[in-house]
C-alpha cells in the first residue's frame, strides 16, 4: 500500500537555513535561556549575520564540516545557524562523547573546524587535530555571542552563493548493527522537516517550544527548534533535561508544547502522579496545548494515562535522521488509532516486501519513503544506497503495516525481528504485552541465541514493585503464543540507552550477556 504527501507549496517554503531568521516578527522574542540570554528575531539574525561572516573571515567556507561540541543552549543554536549561513555544513556531536568517540567522527565527517566552548571536556581537547581550526563561544551579560579563533589556522575566504541542495548537516545514525552512516542533509531537506512539523501541529507565532531533547540529534534541531522558528515562535532551551524544575519553566515562560522520548515523559508522569493534587498538572492544563512524543515507541496504555493525567492531548510521530526527521504523526484532529503512529506528514509512506512490490492495507512488510525532507543518500556508501534505495523509495528498516485509511503501525526494526524455527517474531509485541502488567514500568525484549531454534525471545525489565521474573513469564504466556514468550526475564535497575533516549536492543542483550 501507498499514502502519497499531498503537494507542498513551495512558494511558502524557504530555500536556505538562514530565510527562517526573516519569518518571526524582528520585535518578537525567538529565544529563551533559562539560564542566560533572550534573543528577538532581529537580534538572532543580526548576531548569525555577524558570526556568519566570522566563521568566512577564519577560512571556513562553503562545504566546509564544521564540528559543533557544545551543551544545549541559545549559544549551541546560533552556532548551528550561523555555521550554515556561512555556506558551511554542520556537524553537531554529543558533547559527552570520549576521546576515541570524538577523534572517530571529526575524521569520518572531514571536520575542518571544531566550535567548542570554554568549559570543553578534555576528551575533545585532545581528540582536535593540530590542523582543525579551534573555534571558541562565547557569550556577555548583554547576550552578545562572539567566536574566537584559538589557534588561528585558516585564511580568510570569500562568502560564496549556496543553494538548496548544498548540504547544511551531517549527522551519524544510530549504528545499531554496524559501522554508523553518515546522512547529509540539505537545506531543502531540513526546510521540508521543519515545514512538515510546523503545519502537522498548526504552530504559530504564539506557540512557545521548550526544548529538552539533545540538539546534536535530529529530534531537537528540527522539530524543537528549526520548526517553531519556521513559524516565527519562542524556543525555550535550559541546558538540559531536569524533572525538578521542569514545570516551573513551562509556567514561568508560557510553554504552549514540548516533544520528547518516552522516557522523559514517564519521568515527568511518574513526578505528577506521586503527588495529589500536583502542580505539575495544573500547569500542564493550564499552559500546554499538546504534547508529541517521537524517536521511541510509546505504550498506548501509558500514552493514555499521561493524557488522562495532563488532560492534554499526547501526539506521537515517528521520524528519523533520514528524513530530516518527521515522516508521520496522529494528527492534530480527527481519527485517533491506539498503538499507531499516525499518517504521513509531507511524506509518502508505503509498505514494500523484499522484492520490491507493494503491500496491501493490513499487510506486514518494510515501512519505504519518499518526500522532499528524505536524504538523496549516504555519503560516501555505496552499498548501503544500493540496499537503502528501491525505484526512488527510501527503505526505512522498519517493520511495519498500514490500514486503509493510512494510519501506519510499527512492528519492529527488520534487523530486530527474532527468528525461533523459522517463526517471526516481533520485539515490539512482547514489549507491549509486558508493559501491560501493572508491575513493569520500562520493557525490552531481543533475541539470544539458542542451538535449537537459532533464536530465543529474551527481556529486559524494570518493576515499580516486587515481583518474581517466573511470574512474569507466566503473564506472557496468558497473552502471547507459546513460541513468542520468553523464557528469561531479566529484572533490572534501568535499561540501556543511547545517549538520545533510544533503546538499541542489540545494546541491552549485550549488556546482559
Amino acid at each position: 500500500m501507498t499514502l502519497d504527501a499531498q503537494a507542498s507549496d513551495i512558494s511558502s517554503l524557504p530555500s536556505l537555513v538562514s530565510d527562517l531568521l526573516d519569518r518571526g516578527d524582528p520585535s518578537n522574542i525567538a529565544l529563551i535561556s533559562p539560564e542566560g540570554p533572550v534573543l528577538t528575531y532581529h537580534s538572532l539574525k543580526c548576531q548569525v549575520e555577524s558570526l556568519a561572516g566570522q566563521l568566512n573571515s577564519f577560512g571556513i567556507g562553503r562545504g566546509d564540516r564544521v564540528a559543533i561540541v557544545l551543551p544545549n543552549g541559545v549559544e549551541n543554536i546560533v552556532s548551528f545557524l550561523a555555521v550554515t549561513a556561512s555556506g558551511a555544513t554542520a556537524a553537531p556531536l554529543n558533547p559527552a562523547y570520549t576521546r576515541e568517540e570524538f577523534v572517530f567522527c571529526l575524521e569520518d565527517v572531514h571536520s575542518k573546524a571544531v566550535i567548542t566552548s570554554s568549559s570543553v571536556s578534555d576528551a575533545i581537547k585532545e581528540a582536535i587535530p593540530e590542523q582543525t581550526i579551534d573555534v571558541r563561544v562565547g557569550i556577555n551579560s548583554a547576550g552578545k555571542i562572539r567566536f574566537l579563533n584559538r589557534n588561528k589556522n585558516g585564511f580568510p575566504v570569500m562568502k560564496e552563493q549556496i543553494g538548496s541542495e548544498d548540504i547544511a548537516l551531517v549527522l551519524h545514525t544510530s549504528g545499531t548493527t554496524c559501522r554508523p552512516k553518515l546522512v547529509p542533509i540539505s537545506h531543502r531537506n531540513l526546510m521540508n522537516g521543519a515545514k512538515n512539523v510546523a503545519e502537522t501541529y498548526d504552530l504559530g507565532h504564539e506557540d512557545v517550544s521548550l526544548c529538552v531533547m539533545p540538539l546534536f540529534h535530529i529530534h531537537g534541531l528540527v522539530a524543537s527548534t528549526l520548526a517553531t522558528i519556521f513559524s516565527g515562535g519562542v524556543v525555550v532551551v535550559p541546558s538540559k533535561f531536569n524533572a525538578l524544575d521542569f514545570w516551573s519553566t513551562v509556567e514561568a515562560h508560557h510553554v504552549t508544547w514540548y516533544t520528547a522520548v518516552p522516557t522523559i515523559h514517564q519521568a515527568l508522569l511518574h513526578r505528577a502522579q506521586r503527588k495529589a493534587g500536583s502542580r505539575a498538572i495544573s500547569v500542564a492544563r493550564k499552559n500546554l496545548r499538546f504534547i508529541r512524543s517521537c524517536s521511541a515507541p510509546f505504550s498506548p496504555d501509558a500514552l493514555i494515562d499521561m493524557e488522562e493525567t495532563f488532560g492534554v492531548p499526547v501526539l506521537e510521530a515517528y521520524g528519523m535522521t533520514e528524513a530530516a526527521h518527521q515522516v508521520a504523526s496522529t494528527p492534530m484532529t480527527g481519527k485517533r488509532v491506539p498503538g499507531s503512529v499516525g499518517i504521513g506528514t509531507g511524506v509518502s509512506i508505503a509498505i514494500m516486501d523484499k522484492y520490491g512490490n507493494f503491500e496491501l492495507p493490513g499487510v506486514t512488510g518494510e515501512v519505504v519513503i519518499k518526500g522532499g525532507n528524505v536524504t538523496l543518500g549516504y555519503e560516501d556508501n555505496p552499498e548501503a544506497n544500493e540496499s537503502c534505495f528501491t525505484n526512488g523509495w527510501f527503505r526505512t528498516g522498519d517493520q511495519g503495516v498500514m490500514d486503509s485509511g493510512g494510519y501506519l503501525r510499527l512492528v519492529g526494526r527488520l534487523k530486530e525481528i527474532i527468528i525461533r524455527s523459522g517463526e517471526n517474531i516481533s520485539p515490539r509485541e512482547i514489549d507491549e504485552t509486558l508493559l501491560a502488567h501493572p508491575a513493569v514500568t520500562e520493557a525490552v525484549a531481543f533475541a539470544v541465541p539458542n542451538s535449537t531454534h537459532g533464536e530465543e525471545p529474551s527481556a529486559a525489565v524494570v518493576v515499580s514493585v516486587p515481583i518474581k521474573a517466573s511470574e512474569l513469564v507466566a503473564f506472557c504466556r496468558e497473552h502471547l503464543a507459546s513460541y513468542k514468550c520468553p523464557k528469561i526475564i531479566h529484572i533490572v535497575d534501568e535499561i540501556p540507552r543511547t545517549a538520545t533516549g533510544k533503546i538499541q536492543r542489540r545494546m541491552v542483550s549485550a549488556s546482559l550477556a
